[in-house]
């Protein structure tokens, strides 16, 4: 049995913020991992999933840079936030992320290896390191290249730690600039609203069946505070995501609606105004999980009363074309970085040791 220590309970609670006893208890039965306890906590409806954003240690920025036929994405992490705000910095971001799109560059070990201003741009970023006298690493970065037909853009919220990319299809030319604004207002809803994936195709099977334990668990908790306040209860779903809806389901679904006309005396020549709204209400219900982590499946930002998947078909329309978003990627500084365990005395100790 692995030791439980207080440190590794106050994590596990700061990062679900599930009680004191029950940490301990999770990490007690998962014998000290972390990852599991986290689990184990969720599926008893004990803690939310774990808040990577509270774990973050990474200070730094990402860049984005988007010409007429590719959109690149960098992350470069620096030691402090200071430094982040740091004019070279700044300048060392920009102009990294138009080299890596300009070099064609795929991965950070070719990116070193790349020529910029007549050096390598690892000898580049050292004199960078020097001049700005921290630490700079670049840790990830992403370009999307369109071909005939396809749009780019790109976004940097505010604070300059979140950057989005994105591309789709479209069948008019003549609609590419609307088609680019469009994508814009998209870049934006994704940097507030961090989708995970494209649509709930692109998850995992196994891992929906996980989460549709632990939403279950979740709602019912939630529950028992809803009855003690005497409020209405969440209805628990039958699933958690259309990727577990099959057409049999649907069909069943309609018929049990169709059944519920038919005992309320509803006229049958009214029922297909009815029908299509209850089928998107019965999918909607059981698809919790695609709002929050897919891009389709995630209410618009601008418009809340519908889905991104309806507004892009919405905008089709209007635009009398097909708009396919094909990929996107989100970068958020320090994403899924653990928080580095700062001990003074160790630190020393290992020093002295050398």
């Amino acid at each position: 049995m692995a030791e439980i220590t207080a440190a590794m309970v106050k994590e596990l609670r700061e990062s679900t913020g599930a009680g004191m006893m029950d940490c301990k208890n999770a990490l007690s039965e998962c014998n000290g991992d972390m990852q599991k306890a986290v689990e184990y906590l969720r599926e008893k409806g004990l803690g939310k999933a774990a808040k990577k954003a509270d774990r973050l240690a990474a200070e730094g920025l990402v860049g984005v840079y988007v010409s007429e036929n590719a959109a690149s994405l960098v992350e470069i992490n620096s030691e402090t936030d200071f430094v982040a705000k740091n004019d070279k910095f700044i300048e060392l971001v920009n102009t990294s992320v138009k080299h890596i799109q300009a070099s064609k560059v795929s991965s950070v070990e070719d990116l070193q290896n790349s020529n910029i201003d007549g050096m390598k741009y690892e000898d580049y970023l050292k004199n960078q390191i020097a001049t700005i006298g921290e630490n700079l690493v670049v840790r990830r970065f992403a370009t999307l290249n369109a071909a005939n037909n396809e749009a780019l853009n790109g976004y940097i919220h505010t604070n300059g730690r979140v950057g989005v990319i994105i591309k789709a299809k479209f069948n008019n030319a003549a609609n590419k600039e609307k088609v680019e604004e469009f994508l814009k207002h998209l870049c934006m809803h994704i940097a507030a609203m961090k989708p995970s994936v494209l649509s709930y195709k692109d998850l995992d099977k196994d891992f929906v069946e996980a989460e549709y334990r632990a939403l279950c668990a979740e709602l019912e908790k939630e529950n028992e505070e809803l009855v003690r306040l005497k409020k209405p209860l969440h209805k628990i779903p039958a699933f958690a995501s259309r990727l577990q809806i099959t057409d049999d389901i649907l069909k069943n679904a309609r018929e049990n609606i169709e059944n519920e006309l038919k005992a309320q005396n509803k006229p049958e020549k009214i029922w297909d105004k009815i029908i299509p709204g209850q089928m998107a209400r019965f999918i909607s219900d059981n698809s919790i999980l695609d709002s929050r982590l897919t891009l389709m499946g995630q209410f618009y930002v601008m418009d809340d009363k519908k889905t991104v998947e309806e507004v892009i078909a919405d905008k089709s329309k209007e635009m009398n074309d097909e708009i396919v978003i094909e990929s996107f990627t989100r970068y958020e500084v320090g994403e899924g970085l653990e928080k580095k365990a700062d001990d003074f005395a160790a630190e020393v100790a290992a020093q002295i040791g050398k």
